[in-house]
């Protein structure tokens, strides 16, 4: 019974996987038709379900943590098969003013018309915008329900992550019309799946708390193991190298005043140093370009560009590429430019009609950067200048009614600029830039950001933390490293006892300082700052931190875990994919539980890191076998216990945005398996290998890949809803 259950569980894993790969290239309706959606998949779940309880009731099992914990999962199942067979969802389209109770429904696979016992009118449709951007805050129906059994009709909005209920059914934004006079809402109605669901979840985490703080638990005795004193580890390490050259630009006094502007940047007002940062670090891959600032940067593309159109500043990637164009890694503007024009266009298409895909991806790249250089030089970007809650860029076209003072102020003010930067006249431009911020402040002082927040977001931009943090964690890892092998090693002495110390401080203030970054992160941007790819890596960073300072005084090597691990996942957080920029959270990210979600998912990540940085360590270093393993399985626990959390509270929150607290999304799927893959490690009664430290930190080290499927393999390769994090 114990082979077929396991045979089950492993198929299992290997279909979810399966179904996630070819739902890339099949189409997520296709997986929900032929894979999720089937009878046998379903089948395959149920036995699954049927054998593991008639193996749990052969082994006699007693412990009611136990029973709670395995039967949450029974319970789990049956909501998700009432949702299965009960549930319906649609979409309804709505236009301004018409009654409609005819919405479009899936049955079999197929598109079939139904009706609702009543009619829903789109009163109106609007985007709620951030004040004076184009950058939407919230979808927003404003319906009115008119059903025969109330004597009056209901007047409701439905918004992003604001649903409305009437009778059965649940309505939530789901698109819009060009036109803005129509409205999509999506109708769901499962009225048992989700509470039976729900309570599953419930129990799911009761007993994952319980078999925490249960004394008699294998956790809380493994706090109490007398080999928890004692560890080891190793692991990898890089840095950065830099170069520039000479161009004319600004004093950097000037180009700090230049600075100190507000501008419209990825839908929202923030100084323009944020923008020069972004800018540079976008084409040069740096924050500067040598000696000088992003800033200086910014301002010699303006009113220097033909210079710097021969500086070497954009980066390039692609051996394709830089064969194709003979360049380096880093070109000049002119190297894509010949005599007859723009060269990169006809490179692309021709190397595309040959397949050459690699090819076309790089230049896409590099096209895009030139556009940002050639739109600098015409200033679009530059929208410095607010007028009734827009911002208008010099060049743009400012509306009729705007004053004659205004209008020549503002289509003349950079051609003043340029003469005075041709002669060399840095403290008129310092006159004329302060004209521009009063300016600013006349026009748009209840639109700026408080002083307090654009001084958290100077702050922010001046030290670039996590470059330096990532370096030097690293580099205290591998030294910390080298006291703990002479420790094990029985050198011991004062000095010794000194530098763990001083390890374990620095460990803090490195902590510390990666707390502040991320607050002020947080105060620049308005919101939690969890909710892209870059953010989730500092958060990684930061609990991996405070769990190796709180664990430190029970493991001495937790101090080098922690120095290491974080340096890797700040290290990650520079991958080009990984973007540093502030910007609005798209409306269906505004939400409270996605904090939540997000930083218990985090954490229950940062744990299973430290499980695979132990199994590394006790494979290359046997003898310390045992004694990782203990460890290893201490941040197991609560590391599952945290995972089903999230997983329950992400359930609560896709329920709440988008109607379906499951939707077989490839992150949700991948998040199951990892979820299902480590759990197996806690069952060392039924699989007694994993008593066995080599057997047990094997599996860990293989387990991690399913991890990191979850969080990079979804987000570059897969897709899906959840592919923005």
């Amino acid at each position: 019974m114990k082979k077929l259950l396991a045979f089950l569980y492993v198929l299992l894993l290997a279909c979810l996987a399966a179904a996630t790969v070819i739902e890339k290239y099949q189409g997520t309706d296709y997986v929900q038709e032929h894979l999720y959606g089937a009878w046998w998949f379903s089948l395959l779940w149920a036995l699954l379900t049927a054998v593991a309880i008639a193996w749990m009731c052969k082994q006699h099992m007693k412990r009611w943590s136990l029973i709670l914990l395995h039967g949450s999962f029974v319970v789990i199942l049956a909501g998700a098969l009432l949702t299965h067979l009960t549930a319906e969802r649609g979409a309804i389209h709505l236009r301004t003013g018409e009654p409609t109770a005819v919405y479009q429904a899936r049955q079999n696979g197929k598109a079939v018309e139904k009706t609702l016992p009543y009619t829903l009118t789109l009163n109106r449709f609007e985007v709620r915008y951030h004040e004076g951007m184009q950058a939407a805050a919230d979808y927003e129906s404003h319906i009115t329900i008119d059903d025969p059994r109330r004597q009056s009709p209901r007047r409701q909005t439905v918004s992003m992550n604001h649903i409305v209920s009437h009778r059965s059914q649940r309505f939530y934004q789901g698109g819009y019309d060009d036109d803005m006079m129509g409205s999509t809402l999506i109708i769901n109605a499962d009225p048992w799946g989700i509470p039976v669901t729900y309570t599953g979840y419930a129990l799911l985490f009761i007993s994952l708390l319980w078999l925490l703080i249960d004394p008699k638990g294998t956790f809380r005795t493994l706090l109490r193991h007398p080999l928890l004193q004692k560890g080891s580890l190793m692991v990898v390490a890089l840095l950065a190298t830099g170069s520039a050259a000479a161009a004319t630009t600004v004093p950097q006094e000037t180009a700090e005043a230049f600075g100190r502007l507000h501008v419209i940047y990825n839908g929202r007002i923030c100084p323009m140093q944020t923008f020069a940062m972004d800018f540079t670090r976008k084409l040069y891959g740096k924050p500067h370009y040598g000696p000088y600032t992003a800033e200086q940067v910014v301002m010699g593309w303006i009113f220097w560009g033909e210079e710097w159109s021969n500086e070497p500043f954009i980066k390039v990637k692609g051996s394709e590429l830089k064969a194709a164009f003979s360049i380096g890694k880093r070109a000049t503007m002119k190297d894509f430019f010949g005599d007859d024009g723009y060269r990169l266009g006809p490179l692309v298409d021709e190397y595309y009609r040959g397949q050459h895909d690699a090819l076309h991806k790089q230049a896409a790249a590099v096209d895009e950067k030139l556009m940002l250089l050639m739109q600098l030089r015409q200033g679009t970007p530059l929208k410095l200048f607010p007028y009734n809650g827009q911002w208008y860029a010099p060049t743009d076209r400012l509306p009729g009614d705007i004053s004659v003072d205004d209008r020549h102020f503002i289509e003349n003010v950079f051609t003043l600029l340029y003469e005075e930067a041709l002669q060399g006249n840095f403290s008129e431009m310092d006159t004329i830039l302060n004209k521009i911020g009063d300016y600013q402040h006349k026009k748009a002082a209840d639109m700026l950001p408080s002083a307090f927040r654009y001084k958290a977001e100077c702050a922010y931009n001046s030290v670039p933390v996590p470059t330096i943090l990532f370096m030097l964690n690293l580099t205290l890892g591998f030294l910390s490293l080298a006291a703990i092998i002479r420790l094990m090693a029985g050198r011991k002495d004062k000095y010794q006892r000194y530098a763990i110390h001083g390890f374990r401080l620095l460990n803090m203030l490195t902590f510390i300082t990666l707390t502040v970054y991320i607050i002020l992160r947080g105060i620049a941007s308005g919101r939690v700052p969890m909710s892209n790819g870059y953010e989730t890596m500092l958060t990684l960073a930061w609990f991996v931190q405070l769990f190796t300072i709180l664990m430190s005084r029970k493991a001495v090597i937790m101090t080098t875990f922690g120095f290491l691990l974080s340096g890797f996942f700040l290290l990650v957080s520079h991958i080009s994919q990984m973007d540093p920029a502030i910007t609005h959270t798209m409306p269906v990210l505004n939400s409270p539980l996605l904090t939540l979600h997000v930083s218990i998912i985090m954490m229950s990540y940062a744990l299973l890191a430290l499980t695979f940085l132990c199994a590394i360590v006790a494979l290359c270093l046997p003898r310390q076998g045992e004694h990782l393993q203990v460890l290893s399985r201490i941040f197991l626990y609560p590391a599952i216990a945290t995972m089903g959390l999230g997983i329950f509270i992400g359930a609560i929150w896709a329920n709440i945005s988008w109607g379906t607290y499951w939707s077989w999304d490839p992150k949700e799927t991948w998040a199951l398996i990892t979820f299902m893959v480590y759990a197996i490690a806690l069952h060392t009664t039924s699989l007694p290998i994993f008593r066995r430290p080599r057997a047990y930190n094997l599996f860990m080290l293989l387990a991690f890949l399913s991890l990191v499927m979850t969080y990079f393999g979804v987000n570059y390769f897969l897709g899906g809803m959840h592919s923005y994090a």
